[in-house]
């Protein structure tokens, strides 16, 4: 694991990370150059970095540090109050200025957000891309569901469900819409230890094997450890 290494702050506090003297093109991956985002008006951060797919990329800092709005950039849905201008790459294509349901971005937060009124399946079926017979469709959510060892659960509303597996059932949900880069914001903080484990250990196996460039942000250190990626720190 590499910490702070390669990084050079800008005199306006932005945070630049650099490879053999500069930022490292790649048309794959997810790529920051020149991002910065400002509050009122005022400079709050910026950032450049390279995520390759496969790769976990782990921004930490403390609260109001302006973690968390970095993710709402990069997804689309940055509130009114901030501005944010550079380049975002997607595999080579510039989202910064497309609406979020057309970036093809993956974000996993605190709360797992699942709709209540739509059983696990549902919920499941809901993120899949339009086309395909239901048949198929069906097909295809068990088949994640079963990734996760909760095939059984199909049918079950989801307010029965634990912590942990509501937890399970949102990352299976986001890969289900088949991202193109995933974004994690804090999503093991609300779970207790022994699932904490699990689940980091889940989402970036996951993350890895689809080959999905992700960036987590966190304030924990046992969360960066676990991704067993590079760090960068506000």
């Amino acid at each position: 694991m590499e910490q702070q290494a390669g990084l050079t702050p800008h005199k306006d506090g932005s945070i630049i990370m650099q490879n053999n003297g500069g930022i490292k093109q790649n048309n794959d991956g997810l790529v920051l150059q020149d991002v910065k985002i400002l509050h009122n008006d005022k400079h709050l951060l910026g950032i450049d970095a390279a995520i390759k797919p496969g790769e976990v990329l782990t921004l930490m800092g403390p609260s109001g540090s302006g973690k968390s709005t970095i993710i709402s950039a990069i997804a689309g849905f940055l509130p009114a109050v901030f501005t944010c201008s550079g380049t975002i790459l997607l595999n080579g294509k510039n989202i910064a200025n497309l609406p979020p349901q057309q970036r093809k971005i993956g974000v996993l937060f605190q709360d797992t957000l699942l709709f209540p009124h739509f059983s696990v399946l549902q919920n499941i079926l809901f993120a899949l891309p339009p086309g395909g017979s239901m048949a198929k469709r069906c097909e295809r959510a068990l088949s994640l569901l079963d990734d996760i060892s909760m095939v059984e659960f199909a049918d079950r509303d989801t307010d029965t469900l634990s912590g942990g597996q509501k937890s399970r059932v949102a990352l299976v949900r986001v890969i289900a819409s088949m991202p193109n880069a995933l974004l994690l914001d804090e999503p093991f903080s609300k779970l207790d230890a022994d699932m904490r484990d699990s689940m980091r250990q889940l989402v970036f196996e996951e993350a890895r094997r689809k080959q999905i460039p992700t960036l987590l942000v966190t304030h924990d250190p046992e969360d960066a450890k676990a991704a067993n990626g590079r760090i960068l720190t506000l």
